[in-house]
């Protein structure tokens, strides 16, 4: 019982955690549209809903109850982050992209993460070949986020030096 309690802790963060992404992804998505970034973005949100539907599929089969207060602190705290500052008064700029598109990465990354220690820690009863599949889907937007992200640090910051 005080393993499945860990994981019930662990997989509602990561869930929370997605509620926030599937909302950034989509607003990012938005304010994009009609831009070189638009179309990427809208997939990425397409995608990130996709794996916050799979983690509730396996959280529900495991017999785990989403935590509706972290979903709901994690959509306050998307919200709360579109007023930080972004060098204009209103309104969305270079820099809003940018750092967007680095909040998205770093959930990205969080995400692969959750996947391969669900993979490399046995017993929870998830198959690995359930896993494999988000595994691979999450390196595919980690390499596409890096993309539009280093683009949109040329855009921001502008043109500079070597990587």
């Amino acid at each position: 019982m005080v393993a499945l309690s860990k994981l019930a802790i662990y997989l509602n963060d990561h869930h929370a955690a997605s509620v926030g992404a599937v909302a950034l992804a989509r607003r990012a998505a938005e304010s994009n549209r009609g831009t070189r970034y638009g179309e990427v973005l809208a997939e990425l949100a397409a995608e990130i809903e996709e794996d916050r539907q799979a983690l509730r599929l396996i959280m529900q089969r495991l017999g785990i109850r989403v935590d509706p207060a972290k979903a709901a602190a994690a959509w306050s705290a998307e919200k709360l982050g579109r007023l930080k500052l972004n060098g204009q008064l209103t309104g969305y700029s270079p820099l809003s992209r940018l750092e967007e598109l680095e909040i998205l990465s770093l959930g990205v990354e969080g995400k692969l993460g959750m996947w391969q220690a669900l993979r490399h820690a046995a017993g929870h009863g998830i198959p690995e070949a359930e896993l494999e599949p988000l595994i691979k889907r999450a390196r595919s937007q980690r390499r596409r986020l890096e993309r539009q992200r280093l683009d949109a640090a040329v855009e921001a910051l502008g043109s500079g030096g070597s990587t």
